[in-house]
């Protein structure tokens, strides 16, 4: 099984290698759709070979257990969803002159290459990898939203690269402060930075040095999810990218990024008890929350206002890790799966609704319901299963967060983050019906509608849409890999 940890990095690779070499063209542009089946199939086979000694490969560096067997699939799943859209999307864009034979060979290489450091991330043994592994989306990804090149997708590459750069330096910081007090407690120096010997002596780190490290490093990788305080990228980066890397980067990197957030908790909470880690993620999930629903208020860009609902769900991520329970912990996983699901679609929708109406105002998209319905129909689903509506995965993963904060006495916080919500709820759902049920605009720059997207776009639409609600009558083929994996985050102390 240990070659089952570099199948789903190496096919990505493999992938991106064949993009350098050949380019994007009739014959390779479905390799990035097959690397990411080979990473969600390689999920599914870990999923189904982890035990209490989880497989290993290349001792240090590579490590698999029910959890990251989950990302995984996540992964998979979402990669799978934008590279089945990405040909139709690239096609349209050199047809509008918006991309040529160089910027789409980069884009293959650059996609393939973010989706290998995913994987690597969540497969990482030490805390020094996954760093590397963040760092390295980061990078990869910072070309990618300027991938037009424009004045806008220039500024807001930049902008991501410093806010990201600077949560990534405080994680640094943090990890350094971690490795001196697992030296001081006499971690051998070959582990001092290994997630299995950290959380085996983390009883014995000293207390002040660890409660900066682990505040540093909620912080640092918080800014990749898209946390408060470090958020401003989010929105910039989101608007700007292609539509695919967008769903990429909302769908499953943010989650990758908390992800490491989790890590860090399980060592925390043995070390500090889980009260610190608790307040902490308590205080970031309502300020994250409330300051989604203040910019949702007056959001005139469809896709800013996709942005903000992922910096929402953020802050329901971290206000489930902040209860702990494994209840609390189970949905939290099942949300990342399906927020991952439903915002991939929402974002493939919203690529080609801006392909047709050359623009991502909401007003340009009015009407849309009766000029685009397949795509209108997928936008509105997708963002009704992100507002929490049945029978998508996301109103039982909700569910489950909420009624395992009232079970650990923490009511205050699920009332406030359900205010929230309610003003969150009611800002999508006007932009989003004024989208759907406006009157069309008519005149000068009026939507070049109706249009019918690729067929192997279409799919992914109908096949993100299915597989959430799918999750939300029935977890079954998940229900034991989530029982495991919320095992291994649940709080201790």
């Amino acid at each position: 099984m240990t070659v089952m940890l570099i199948v789903p990095i190496g096919a990505p690779i493999a992938a991106a290698g064949a993009y350098a070499a050949l380019g994007w063209r009739r014959a390779t542009a479905w390799l990035g759709a097959v690397a990411a089946a080979v990473v969600l199939a390689s999920g599914a086979v870990l999923a189904a070979s982890t035990d209490d000694r989880p497989p290993t490969a290349l001792d240090g560096l590579l490590r698999a257990d029910a959890l990251s067997a989950f990302m995984l699939i996540v992964i998979g799943a979402v990669a799978l969803l934008a590279m089945l859209a990405s040909p139709g999307y690239l096609a349209a864009e050199k047809a509008a002159g918006h991309a040529t034979g160089r910027d789409t060979r980069r884009y293959g290489v650059l996609t393939q290459g973010f989706v290998a450091a995913m994987a690597l991330g969540v497969l990482a043994a030490s805390l020094g990898v996954l760093w590397v592994a963040v760092e390295a989306t980061t990078i990869l990804t910072a070309f990618l939203v300027g991938h037009r090149r424009t004045r806008n997708a220039t500024e807001a590459a930049w902008k991501y690269v410093v806010i990201c750069s600077t949560g990534i330096a405080l994680a640094f910081l943090g990890i350094a402060l971690l490795h001196f007090a697992a030296r001081h407690a006499q971690v051998p120096s070959s582990g001092s930075l290994d997630f299995t010997q950290l959380t085996a002596y983390a009883g014995r780190l000293d207390p002040g040095v660890t409660r900066i490290a682990v505040a540093l490093l909620v912080l640092g990788f918080g800014a990749k999810a898209g946390l408060a305080p470090l958020h401003a990228w989010l929105p910039d980066a989101h608007s700007q990218a292609p539509a695919p890397v967008s769903a990429l980067m909302s769908g499953v990197l943010l989650s990758v990024a908390f992800y490491a957030v989790l890590r860090v908790k399980v060592i925390a909470d043995i070390a500090l008890g889980a009260g610190f880690v608790r307040v902490l993620l308590l205080i970031i999930a309502l300020a994250s929350l409330a300051l989604a629903a203040a910019l949702l208020l007056a959001q005139r860009d469809y896709k800013r206002m996709l942005a903000y609902s992922s910096m929402e769900h953020m802050g329901l991520l971290a206000l489930g890790a902040a209860i702990g329970s494994r209840l609390a912990v189970a949905a939290v996983l099942l949300h990342v799966l399906g927020h991952g699901l439903a915002k991939s679609v929402a974002f493939l929708a919203s690529g080609q609704i801006q392909q047709a109406v050359g623009g991502s105002r909401i007003d340009a998209a009015r009407g849309l319901a009766a000029r685009a319905p397949l795509v209108a129909g997928g936008f509105g689903a997708a963002v009704l299963a992100l507002l929490g509506f049945p029978p998508f995965s996301l109103f039982a993963s909700e569910i489950g967060i909420f009624r395992a904060g009232f079970d650990a006495g923490l009511g205050w916080a699920v009332a406030a983050a359900l205010a929230l919500l309610l003003l969150i709820t009611a800002s999508l759902a006007a932009r989003t019906g004024r989208m759907l049920l406006g009157a069309p605009k008519t005149g000068p720059g009026a939507a070049t509608l109706p249009f019918r997207p690729a067929a192997a776009a279409g799919a992914a639409l109908v096949a993100g849409l299915v597989a959430c609600a799918a999750l939300g009558i029935t977890i079954w083929p998940l229900h034991s890999l989530l029982d495991h994996a919320a095992a291994i985050l649940e709080a201790h102390g």
